[in-house]
C-alpha cells in the first residue's frame, strides 16, 4: 500500500507506571502485537521513540522526536517528517488491537482531506487515524507557537471526521475493541482477556 503506519510510542506512562508499549499480550508485546498486525497492510512501519535501544527487536524503522517533551504533536510531527509517503497511518502504542481493515477505510477517504479522523460514541480519535504528509509543517508551526492542542491542531486543517455508524459500513470489526487504550492498570488486565478469549475462539 503506497501509505506508512507511524507507531507513536511517547507518554510517560505514568498512570500504568510502567512502560504500556512493552507489556505483554498472548506472549507478544503490545507494540509487536501492533506493528506485526499493521506489516500485513503497510510497507513501511515508523516507530517515533526517544528510547530507540528498547525496540530495535521490532526491526522497523525508527525516529525520534525534534520537539522532546511536547506530547502528541510532536510525536506525529516526528514520523510525518521522515515518511516517504503522502498518506500516513497514525497509531497509539496503547492500542493493542489496532485493525488494518479500518485503517483502510480511513485511507481510503483520505484523498480530498489534510486527515481523517473517527469520532466514536461522541469523542475524537486522532491517535488512530490518517494525516498527509504535508500536514507537518503546520504541525511545526502550532508547536513553535506553544499550541500544543491537538483539537486546535484539527481545527486548523480539513479534516474529515467519521463516525462509528459510517465506519461499521465498510468494517467487521468491533469498533469498541479496535479504539480500546490501555491507561491503567485494570484496562491492560480487561486486555489480556480479550486476547485470551479471541485465541480460544479460533482454536
Amino acid at each position: 500500500m503506497k501509505a506508512a503506519a507511524i507507531i507513536l510510542s511517547g507518554g510517560k506512562s505514568s498512570r500504568m507506571g510502567t512502560n504500556k508499549a512493552l507489556l505483554k499480550i498472548n506472549e507478544k508485546t503490545n507494540i509487536e502485537s501492533i506493528a506485526d498486525n499493521l506489516k500485513l497492510y503497510f510497507d513501511d512501519i515508523i516507530l517515533v521513540t526517544n528510547q530507540m535501544d528498547l525496540y530495535r527487536f521490532l526491526g522497523v524503522k525508527m525516529t525520534s522526536d525534534q520537539y522532546p517533551g511536547m506530547g502528541p504533536l510532536a510525536g506525529i510531527h516526528a514520523g510525518l517528517s521522515v515518511s516517504d509517503y503522502d498518506i500516513n497511518l497514525i497509531v497509539a502504542c496503547d492500542m493493542p488491537f489496532v485493525s488494518g481493515e479500518l485503517a483502510l477505510t480511513l485511507i481510503n477517504n483520505s484523498s480530498h482531506h489534510d486527515a481523517v479522523v473517527p469520532v466514536i460514541n461522541g469523542k475524537q480519535q486522532p491517535l488512530f487515524s490518517v494525516f498527509k504528509k504535508e500536514t507537518a509543517k503546520k504541525i511545526e508551526q502550532s508547536i513553535e507557537n506553544g499550541r500544543l492542542s491537538m483539537k486546535h491542531l484539527l481545527d486548523e486543517l480539513n479534516v474529515l471526521y467519521v463516525t462509528e455508524n459510517e465506519l461499521q459500513a465498510y468494517s467487521s470489526d468491533d469498533l469498541e475493541r479496535v479504539f480500546f487504550n490501555m491507561n491503567h492498570p485494570h484496562e491492560y488486565e480487561e486486555a489480556k482477556q480479550w486476547a485470551e478469549a479471541n485465541q480460544q475462539e479460533r482454536m
